[in-house]
């Protein structure tokens, strides 16, 4: 092994009489390094993207949920909110009431969700953190906090006295309606405050306090549609699970996670970045098989030294290991130098916001570990297929 290793160096670094050999190694290193620096770039990049995408989620997403299976609302009686209290993972916990709502305003209608919530939700969800305008809501008042796409679309801003939020949903019942006027419930708010957090959710959520949204719903005190959940460490969310398991049975009961919530948007990052990875491995197979080639042109050119090294005593199997050690280097050379670029441009950009997409905002690029891994072993088992591949030549040369 060391003498092939030892020879395999030799070839690698030392340059050919051959000045097109010298050219098509150097191709094959550009080849690899190219590929290694771009795919590397390229993951790095998506991966801000993803962190970008999911931050907005997280911010209004809770550790836990904990639904119910059948219907839209449950009762949580005092023992059970008890029971919550005291398990140890949780850090707090909200009870909210969500519905889909029809908004209008000066003859405007829109549909929407509302979403009520108590006292401790803050605690939850920092979600007033978004507030762009006003303030947030108190409980014991008919007010409500909308997002800025509602606002825009209804033309509603903060404390506009020209008149109040109309919220309308359908009385629930059998049979056939009447009297138009008694088929929906509605209660009147002013607009207190206006949030920013992305387009889906500034459209989709008007926040309220419990208790209106209780009493547009003609909900009992004890009716909830869920329980949002904080943990003190998001390490123990299957020991909580767990725990909560003893509260709400598996059967009438889902509790979620964040990922869970969220799972259409999940898959779809998910399949865009395996997506991607397949696209520009396929690129790099195109690329790094210039090693094979890079190798078979090696092999012709010291079919000579081949020769001479087998009739000194050199076994086939070391003298094409020779030649697959040196596309192995030229892969491994190539692969860690473009990994060492992209991380210094990618660093680059986190320092100094070297490429914006606004004048506010860089684009987004995240350092992670498993890309380092996933670039490395790529190109590895590609470059190393080529050159097992292009060292097979080799046995062909002895033969003739």
């Amino acid at each position: 092994m060391n003498f092939s290793y030892y020879i395999a160096k030799r070839y690698l670094f030392t340059k050919s009489k051959n000045n097109a050999i010298n050219i098509i190694t150097i191709i094959a290193g550009i080849g690899v390094f190219a590929g290694a620096l771009a795919l590397f770039i390229v993951l790095s990049g998506f991966s801000g993207l993803k962190e970008f995408s999911l931050s907005f989620s997280n911010e209004f997403d809770p550790d836990l949920k904990v639904l119910p299976t059948t219907g839209k609302t449950f009762s949580l009686s005092q023992e059970e909110k008890n029971r919550l209290k005291e398990i140890s993972g949780i850090k707090n916990y909200s009870s909210i009431v969500e519905e889909r709502v029809l908004l209008n305003f000066n003859k405007k209608n829109l549909p929407a969700f509302i979403k009520g919530i108590d006292d401790n939700y803050l605690n939850v969800n920092h979600v007033d953190s978004a507030l762009i305008a006003g303030t947030w809501l108190h409980q014991q008042e008919k007010q409500v906090v909308i997002g800025a796409s509602i606002s825009r679309k209804l033309s509603l801003g903060v404390m506009d006295y020209s008149g109040m939020l109309k919220m309308m949903v359908p009385r629930p019942g059998k049979g056939q309606v009447i009297d138009p006027r008694k088929a929906f419930h509605s209660e009147k708010a002013m607009v207190i405050g206006v949030y920013n957090i992305n387009e889906e959710l500034n459209g989709k959520y008007v926040f309220t306090p419990l208790t209106l949204a209780q009493d547009l719903l003609e909900l009992d005190e004890n009716s909830i549609s869920g329980i949002e959940i904080e943990l003190k460490n998001t390490e123990q969310e299957i020991a909580v699970t767990q725990e909560l398991r003893k509260i709400f049975d598996e059967e009438n009961f889902s509790i979620k996670n964040r990922m869970q919530l969220n799972d259409k948007l999940y898959k779809m990052l998910n399949t865009e970045n395996l997506a991607v990875y397949l696209i520009f491995t396929l690129v790099l197979i195109i690329a790094l098989f210039n090693v094979g080639g890079a190798i078979v042109m090696a092999i012709l050119d010291k079919q000579h030294n081949i020769k001479t090294l087998f009739n000194l005593g050199a076994r086939a199997k070391e003298i094409k290991r020779i030649f697959f050690l040196q596309g192995s280097l030229l892969t491994f050379i190539g692969g860690v130098l473009g990994l060492f670029v992209g991380w210094l441009i990618i660093f680059l950009q986190l320092k100094f916001d070297l490429v914006m997409i606004t004048p506010t905002l860089a684009y987004p690029v995240k350092l992670v570990a498993e890309n380092f891994v996933v670039v490395f072993f790529t190109i590895m088992i590609l470059g190393v297929s080529a050159s097992y591949i292009g060292a097979t030549r080799v046995g062909k040369i002895l033969r003739d």
